[in-house]
């Protein structure tokens, strides 16, 4: 794939600070071969390292500290549960009707932005005892992306095998998706698979509260019983005690600090936003590999919802990656009209504007001063 594109010039007509320019995501169009996406099926960069024992509860909120006691709880039950054999029959295996029952086949996690819902799924499958060929790991758009890619029996095939399939971000505005992933999730638990996932909630439809769990439960048909919510209450920990996302730099210092970092990428917003609708949002991850920075010029309120929710996935696969963002124009937490903060999307822009917000001050020492 094309991976760099040099600007013939630069901002009011300043010559080049290095020999070589930044990079431009507008130029890359990544084409991502299926087995790839299965081998790339594991956590994040940002969450490679975390486990149970660093996520770190809030301690005026019991419920985060009750997640980390079940799921590990849920891991060490996984250990006899193995997708190819006979740990497989003991855990998933109807339960006798007056035998107690063995615990829940899967568990998912639902809870507002920043309360660290993606750092516990990924210490789930780190701390489930089973080889990484074993387990997998991805978002419900890179989920669906592989069941078009494969197929949906090839996919049922491939991930069969595993003990665990953790889905973060599960996604409830799709029906049509979301029916899918139901059907090939019902496969998956027949072959003997636990699973785990994260939720959004869509407060603009019946409030904040537990819709996310009710309405996930009620999608996955047939497997609701087999499931426990676990409620995370808290606050954004990215923003406890953190000033608000910080003022935009001139398009002069984002250009300079994109050209003095090697590896930087330099796009101009508006640009960016029209070359996110000719590339799937499954291959955002890969049009943002090997990025040190991402610095944009001219940013301002995104014009659609359509727009902005591809813009959501783009600030995830960054945050993911823990790529900076440096950019000039209006701050992220005013990239959403008044109507998408208080619309049935919310929660998605309002993660949007956390993790740019945290990415923005990572930014912040490549200008220098």
């Amino acid at each position: 794939m094309s991976t760099s594109l040099s600007p013939s010039g630069s901002l009011s007509g300043r010559p080049p600070i290095a020999d070589a320019g930044p990079l431009a995501l507008c130029a890359r169009e990544p084409r991502v071969p299926a087995e790839r996406l299965v081998a790339e099926m594991v956590p994040p960069p940002r969450f490679d390292s975390v486990r149970f024992d660093t996520y770190d509860p809030d301690p005026t909120q019991p419920s985060q500290t009750e997640a980390v006691t079940v799921l590990s709880g849920f891991a060490a039950g996984l250990g006899g549960a193995h997708a190819t054999g006979a740990g497989k029959r003991r855990w998933f295996a109807r339960t006798p009707r007056n035998a107690a029952p063995a615990g829940p086949r899967g568990v998912y996690l639902d809870g507002g932005y920043g309360v660290g819902k993606t750092h516990l799924l990924a210490s789930l499958w780190h701390a489930t005892p089973a080889e990484p060929a074993l387990k997998a790991f991805g978002t419900f758009v890179e989920l669906t992306n592989l069941v078009g890619a494969l197929g949906f029996q090839q996919t049922v095939q491939t991930l069969g095998g595993h003990r665990l399939l953790c889905i973060d971000e599960f996604e409830l505005d799709d029906p049509g998706d979301t029916v899918l992933v139901s059907s090939l999730l019902s496969r998956l638990v027949e072959q003997g698979v636990a699973l785990a996932a994260t939720s959004n909630t869509l407060p603009g439809k019946l409030g904040e509260g537990r819709f996310a769990a009710a309405d996930f439960l009620r999608e996955i048909q047939g497997l609701s019983a087999h499931f426990r919510p676990l409620r995370i209450d808290g606050q954004d920990y990215r923003h406890r005690g953190l000033p608000e996302a910080p003022a935009p730099f001139s398009d002069e210092q984002v250009t300079k600090a994109a050209y003095a970092t090697p590896g930087a990428s330099l796009d101009d917003f508006p640009g960016l936003l029209e070359h996110l609708a000719r590339v799937h949002p499954s291959r955002y991850g890969a049009l943002t590999e090997g990025m040190a920075a991402v610095c944009l010029t001219d940013v301002g309120p995104v014009p659609d919802q359509s727009t902005a929710l591809r813009l959501v996935v783009l600030a995830d696969r960054l945050y993911d990656r823990e790529i900076p963002v440096l950019a000039s124009g209006v701050p992220f937490d005013r990239l959403f009209s008044d109507e998408m903060l208080n619309g049935g999307y919310r929660k998605k822009y309002f993660r949007a504007i956390s993790r740019l917000t945290a990415l923005a001050r990572d930014a912040k020492p490549l200008v220098s001063q």
